[in-house]
């Protein structure tokens, strides 16, 4: 008994230094991208605190299958402080965490984020009050919260299971939906609204999170072209621009006025002029930085890191694939979701993650390890494209130069990711996240030599979707995934076009060649004044 309260206590306090390591990594990583120039506490505040809920919340897929995992022995047996009803409440601790992080996030996005970008939107317009500041981001935000509302009244009264009664009144019918509202107290609804987010986040992780898979790895093998390669053809550029602008200019030195398309052609020529020399400033800076002369000693390592992470984004493709196939092939079909029952096309990090699972805690930083590749693919993505509406370029992701809105679209946009991404995992070793390394014993009856009559014995089996309800306990994370199948049919075919595209991004990054040593830092539509906000980097 001693030895399982020591084992859960390691287990929490893994748990607590991952939170301690997520607030650390989104504070460094939301203060290295704001804008010095135009930050704000309130939506840097925000930014951090959304970003690590996201995080905590992916934190508690692990815990989740490890204590469901830790409450059986390897032969199949319940220990013994696992009895009785304390499983039931040690997996409802961690359902409450679950309905806890949800209800932020719902806060988070349709109504704290929201607010604080339309509040900063208003301070930029106009130099008023505070309070009609107040009053004009609260009327733009209500049209979030009708969202929210709309999404909790369909999940709270479209009941899962509706009874087939031809001869119900409308009166009845309506009255079954407020019992099944009243028997969930508004679950359901929750569970219906997250998994609307998701399917949102399964869209940004198709467009961000498959091409960052391909471009981080590739932008590290490639590496950048040389600074001083590069401000040698600056200069080369700057002469060219000035030789036109002179000649241009000669044609009025005899008194005679430009024409109008001249005098266009100058000012093109004068804006781009002042982008090279700005270039200039940049590539001068990074090639005397003490920084630049370190990444070009850790050339070597960057190589390394940057094969790895193809490796790894080519093994959970093929583990998605393989999963997906499987559905395709041995599913119950669109109507159930395709939800498979067991494992007929295993796939590597399905095989993986329950070896690992028996030397504690490798398979917990497996998966806290896969959760930030995730995170870090998806922020390459999000770099390397910027944010976009459709076809329209709204903000730009620039180290030290963000803007406060583009910091919280950033933060929003990750939050939503790391929400699909338990589905993720899920999509690539399903056996383990619903039952983690749980066993449950099998009656076996078999002739014993010289004996009459069968032996009954007792082996153990992994569990599955066979197992007894009393023998297996299934993960509050796989609960939440499937409670309506048509988001799980939404995700299958999400799958296939994460797939597609990142190998359509692979081709992509692997025809394109090296990123210059200033890529996206120097625009022509920046001011001189954001080249201080750069040089602390370059120092």
């Amino acid at each position: 008994m001693a030895a399982a309260a020591s084992e859960l206590l390691t287990g929490w306090c893994l748990f607590g230094l991952a939170l301690l390591a997520i607030l650390i990594f989104c504070w460094v990583y939301v203060r290295k991208y704001q804008s010095r120039r135009e930050s704000e506490v309130i939506s840097t505040i925000t930014a951090i605190f959304a970003l690590a809920v996201a995080l905590i919340s992916s934190a508690l897929l692990p815990v989740d299958i490890f204590l469901v995992s830790y409450m059986k022995n390897q032969n199949g047996t319940f220990k013994d402080w696992a009895d009785a009803n304390v499983s039931r409440q040690i997996e409802d601790t961690v359902l409450y965490g679950y309905y806890t992080l949800y209800s932020i996030i719902l806060f988070c996005v349709f109504l704290w984020i929201p607010f604080v970008y339309f509040y900063y939107e208003e301070k930029e317009e106009d130099d008023g009050n505070t309070c009609s500041q107040v009053k004009t981001a609260l009327k733009y935000t209500l049209g979030f919260l009708t969202i929210c509302a709309v999404l909790l009244l369909i999940g709270a009264f479209v009941p899962l299971d509706i009874p087939n009664k031809k001869n119900s009144t409308e009166w009845e019918k309506v009255k079954l939906l407020f019992e099944e509202f009243g028997s969930s107290h508004g679950l359901t609804a929750l569970s219906f609204s997250i998994g609307s987010l998701t399917v949102i986040g399964m869209l940004a992780a198709i467009t961000y999170t498959a091409y960052g898979m391909s471009a981080l790895p590739l932008n590290l093998i490639k590496g950048t072209t040389s600074a001083a390669y590069e401000r040698l053809e600056n200069t080369e550029d700057i002469e060219e621009v000035e030789q036109r602008m002179l000649r241009i200019k000669s044609k009025c030195r005899d008194g005679r006025p430009l024409s109008s398309r001249d005098r266009r052609t100058v000012q093109q020529l004068e804006e781009r002029l002042r982008t090279l020399r700005r270039r200039e400033r940049h590539l001068e800076s990074i090639e005397k930085s003490w920084w630049a002369k370190f990444c070009e000693a850790i050339r070597p390592l960057k190589i390394v890191w940057g094969v790895f992470f193809i490796v790894v984004a080519l093994l959970f493709t093929v583990s998605l694939f393989l999963s997906n196939l499987d559905k395709a092939l041995h599913s119950a079909g669109f109507d159930s979701g395709f939800i498979i029952l067991g494992t007929n096309l295993t796939n590597p990090l399905n095989m993986l993650l329950p070896v690992l699972q028996t030397v504690f805690p490798l398979d917990y930083i497996l998966i806290t390890t896969i959760v930030m590749y995730f995170i870090f693919t998806s922020m390459a993505g999000i770099r390397n494209m910027g944010i976009w509406f459709f076809w329209i370029r709204l903000y730009k992701i620039r180290r030290g130069k963000t803007r406060p809105q583009a910091l919280l679209f950033l933060c929003m946009i990750l939050l939503l990711i790391v929400l699909h991404t338990s589905y993720m995992i899920y999509s690539l070793a399903p056996q383990y996240v619903m039952y983690g390394s749980q066993k449950y014993l099998v009656q076996s009856n078999k002739t014993t030599d010289g004996q009459p009559g069968n032996v009954t014995t007792f082996v153990s089996k992994d569990c599955d979707a066979d197992a007894p309800e009393d023998q297996c306990i299934v993960t509050r994370t796989y609960l939440f995934l499937h409670k309506f199948w048509f988001f799980s049919a939404v995700y299958y075919f999400g799958n296939w076009a994460f797939i597609g595209v990142f190998l359509i991004g692979l081709i992509v990054s692997c025809c394109k060649g090296k990123k210059s040593v200033i890529e996206g830092e120097v625009d022509e539509d920046d001011s001189d004044m954001s080249d201080d906000e750069l040089s602390v980097y370059y120092r």
